[in-house]
Parts: C-alpha cells; sequence; structure tokens
C-alpha cells in the first residue's frame, strides 16, 4: 500500500472560484489509474547497465573523456563492436 499524498488545502468553497488549471499546475499533478499512482520518467530498462570498477590505461581513458560528453557510452560502444555484438536498441 502507498502513503497518500497530503492534500492540499483549500481556500475556496464555491466551485465557481476554483482557480485556472493552468499547463503548469497539469504538469505536476499527480495521475491516477484507480487507486494506482502512475510513475513519471523514463520506464526501467529490461536490461540495465551495470556500474563496473575498471582499469583503463590513462592515455586510452584521456582520450576518450577529451571526446567530450558521451565519453562512456562511447567507450562501451568500442566494447560491443570488438566483440561483435548488436548495437543497444
Amino acid at each position: 500500500m502507498t502513503a497518500k499524498k497530503p492534500s492540499t488545502p483549500s481556500t475556496w468553497v464555491d466551485p465557481d472560484d476554483a482557480p485556472e488549471l493552468t499547463e503548469e499546475w497539469f504538469e505536476t499533478a499527480d495521475q491516477y489509474i484507480g487507486n494506482k499512482l502512475v510513475k513519471r520518467g523514463r520506464p526501467k530498462s529490461d536490461s540495465p547497465k551495470q556500474a563496473i570498477k575498471l582499469r583503463l590505461d590513462a592515455d586510452v581513458l584521456d582520450a576518450f573523456r577529451e571526446s567530450g560528453p558521451g565519453w562512456q557510452t562511447r567507450i562501451n560502444d568500442a566494447l560491443r563492436a570488438s566483440l561483435n555484438l548488436p548495437g543497444r536498441g
């Protein structure tokens, strides 16, 4: 069972005095299907990457880091290519 989100205090009584429902309000609102909260964000991967400790030569690591953001992904891609493994979808 999940904990219920505390309700927002209401300062109005008449439904005609309800605040306008803006895009900003909808972006922060929780969505439920029945009693189940729908999770936001990226869904969990069927094959998540694993964090490991790996020792590489300094010049190899420097070359990948100097290539800019995404260097870890490029190391992964280079290892996959060297093993003739198909790319991740």
